[in-house]
This record gives structure tokens, sequence and C-alpha cells, in this order.
């Protein structure tokens, strides 16, 4: 039986052959890379088991990739291949070999350090890494911030927000209240996003994704295809976004609501106050922003058949952003819930209603008191007193969870089909957190 030396050698030479082929093809970033996550199993931290493992199955592909491809060009220019295949296969076998060492008891006993929620740490990182991976290779222009400064580097920067992934998944995963750290989360995200577009404006265009400035405005994710007549990028984005983790677009990824949460959570309401607002908001949330998407989607199509210029356009886009604006500071502070999300913003509405493609929800069991704790958290005005009779959340919640941990019962939880709440959960946070981290990445102007 082979055994693991007091170091994992086997593993490690794997990834120093991978690092040195990425050198050599020029990737000196994905060689750091490499040797950074090499560096990492010197914490042994269990959840790193599947992550190398992870990454050395996908060195497998990159040696079975590499010599097939040298040995179709040997063979087609009538130079021998034998050596190179001799030479090769050995290296993919030992990388092979390797990713099952790591998985063995072996593996267990050096990777000892474990908590509750490694799988979950571990799912986080390698699906945040697989998609910013896959982004930066099928996108024609560096899709990468660190990529942009310093062509290469992107891998490192792919490393760095897979290892937020994997912390932050944990930390949301022991609290049991999560509201405050979410809204924390999202303003942060939030200052990013708007601190990139200052830095574009004001220091070098390299700051934005296409060094053409695009308005920071939601309803243009469907007012603006309609407008210039294509460019469907971010509907798509967004539509994948809904796939995945429903309507939590709204309260995890919007990088305007977080600013509705801050001036939502400044108000000081009595309950029964908060509670005749929420009922109110509730009745009005559908036609409002139905009345908002259809104000944007005839406007942008009006003035497109019109001819007008994308100035006009974008002017207009404007008004209604910072319009938008004012309801936060105004109403939404003033209400104690999030009134620009419920009644301004239309693709809070799109969000509610195609979001339900993805089965996850939440709900209430039979061991609800009914003390409405749950409704004085919510800021989506989801949980009125009706919607509590029902047990169940209405038509505007955007899983937050925020609900959850005001329920001294347990009562609330994540429901998705054959899994247990707590599974559910697992399931929701790490996939959020995972958008979280690759949005972090690439959602720029």
């Amino acid at each position: 039986m082979i055994r693991f030396p007091t170091v994992p050698v086997l593993p490690l030479l794997s990834l120093a052959l991978l690092a040195a082929h990425a050198l050599r093809a020029g990737g000196r970033g994905l060689a750091l890379a490499l040797f950074g996550l090499a560096a990492l199993v010197f914490t042994r931290r269990s959840w790193l088991r599947p992550v190398l493992a992870g990454v050395l199955l996908w060195g497998c592909l990159v040696w079975a990739g590499t010599g097939a491809e040298l040995v179709r060009l040997r063979a087609a220019t009538g130079e021998p291949w034998l050596r190179l295949v001799l030479i090769l296969g050995p290296v993919l076998a030992l990388t092979a070999l390797s990713a099952a060492l790591v998985l063995s008891a072996r593996g267990r006993e050096f990777l000892h350090r474990a908590t509750p929620n490694d799988a979950a740490r571990a799912a986080a990182f390698l699906a945040t890494a697989g998609l910013l991976l896959t982004a930066r290779a099928m996108s024609p222009l560096p899709i990468l911030l660190a990529d942009r400064f310093l062509p290469g580097s992107g891998p490192l920067e792919i490393l760095g927000l897979a290892l937020y992934a994997a912390w932050l998944c944990g930390r949301l995963l022991d609290a049991r209240d999560t509201a405050r750290l979410r809204l924390r989360l999202w303003l942060g995200f939030s200052i990013v996003f708007f601190g990139q577009l200052l830095l574009g404006l004001l220091v070098s265009e390299s700051f934005l994704m296409t060094g053409r400035l695009h308005l920071p405005v939601p309803a243009l994710i469907a007012a603006g295809p309609i407008f210039r007549g294509g460019g469907l990028f971010m509907p798509i984005l967004f539509g994948v976004t809904l796939l995945l983790v429903g309507p939590a677009w709204c309260s995890h990824l919007c990088y305007i609501g977080a600013w509705d949460g801050l001036a939502a959570s400044r108000a000081r309401l009595s309950p029964a106050e908060l509670a005749r607002v929420q009922e109110r908001a509730a009745r009005w949330a559908l036609p409002a922003r139905l009345s908002t998407l259809l104000l944007v989607c005839g406007a942008a199509l009006g003035l497109r058949l019109l001819g007008a210029s994308w100035l006009l356009a974008a002017w207009g886009a404007a008004l209604f952003g910072l319009a938008g604006v004012g309801v936060m500071i105004i109403l939404s502070r003033r209400a104690g819930i999030m009134l620009h999300c419920l009644t301004w913003c239309p693709m809070g509405l799109v969000a509610n209603l195609l979001g339900r493609i993805n089965p996850l929800r939440v709900r209430m069991d039979a061991s609800c008191t009914r003390c409405g704790a749950c409704a004085r958290r919510c800021r989506y005005a989801a949980l009125t007193p009706g919607d509590i009779d029902k047990g169940r959340p209405g038509p505007t919640c955007t899983l937050c969870g925020d609900c959850l941990g005001a329920c001294a019962h347990g009562s609330l939880g994540y429901r998705f089909p054959g899994l247990s709440a707590a599974s559910a959960r697992t399931l929701f946070l790490t996939a959020a957190v995972s958008l979280h981290a690759v949005f972090l990445g690439v959602a720029r102007i």
C-alpha cells in the first residue's frame, strides 16, 4: 500500500509539474496560483481534499489534451512520437494517482483539520474557480481586473476569490442569524462595484470592462437591449442567475439594492406601524413595478423607433435611476422596508416572477406560533399576517433568509425537493456565495 509520508509528496509533485507546464506555456499567473494552492496544503484543512482532487483531475485533462495535441502534430509532420507518449503517460498516471491519494484515508489523515461545513467550503471554492476560469477562457477581452493591469495574472485573482468564497461560505453557514452579515457583504459588493466605476471615470478606463461606460441602472438590463436592438449579455447573465438562486439576485447580487436595504434599516417604526406599511407595500408591489417595467421598456422602444441619440436615452435612464435613489432616501428610510426594490425597480418584479423556475423556497412548519418576529425582520414585505397564515412568504420574497434568524422556534427554513431543510440552506448559501464571489470578479461597468 502506498502511504503518505509526513508531507504528501506525490500530490505536491503533481502540482509542481502542472505549474512548470503552465510556466513553459507562458502562464506565469497560473503557475503561481498552483504553487499557492500547494502551499495551502500545509494548513492541513480537510476541505482542501476535494479541492486538490478536483485540481489534479483537471491536471489529468491537461496532460491528456497536451499529449494528444503533440502526438497529432508530430504524426502530421512525420516526427517520432512514441518517446513523447512514454514521458507524458507516466506523468498523467502520477497525477491521477495523486488525486486518488488525496481522497484516500491517508489523505484524510494528513488533511485532518475539519469543520462542520467542509464540503460546502470546497464546493464554493470549486464553483467559484470553475466559473471564473470558464468566463476568462471564453471572453474575447480581459474580463478580470488583474489581467488588465498585469496580463496573465488572472489565475491569482481567481485563487483569491475562490478562497474568499470558501471562507465566506463557512461564515454564513456557521451563523444562525445572517441578516447583519448579509447586508455588510452586500454593501461591500456594491462599494467595490461603484468604486471601480469611479476609478474608471477618474483614473483609467482599464477599470471598466469594455472601456465604454454603461449606466448602472438595473432597469437597463431589460431596456438596454430593446433600445440598442441587441446586446443580450446582461439579460442572459441575469437569467442564468435566476436559474441558480431564483429571486435571490435581488437580495445578494444587485449592486443597487444594498443601498435600499441600508436605508430601510435606518427606520424606527413600532411593530404595528411596520405591519401597516408592509401590507400596503405588498398590495401595491405588483402594479407599481409592472408600471415601471412597461414604462422603461416602452420608452426604450419608442426612443429606438424615433431614432433618438444614445445621449438622450442615457439622460432618460439617468433620471429614472436618480428618481429611484430618491425613493430610497425619502421613502425607504421612513417606511422601514425596501420600497425602491418593491415598487420602483422593474427587475425586482422580473426576478420574483421568473425566479420561481428555481424550486428553492422558504416555508414555515407547524411549530410556527404566529408571533410576527419574522415579519418585523423582513424588508421585502413578504411576511404579512396573511402570508404567515398561509405558511409561506408572499410573492415579493427574495430568499434573503433574514427571517430565519429572527424565528426563535426554528419554524422557518429553506425547502428544496428531496433535501432536508439544513441541506437546502447549505445548497442555497453555497450557490449564493459562489455567485457573489464570481460577480466580484466580473460584474463591472
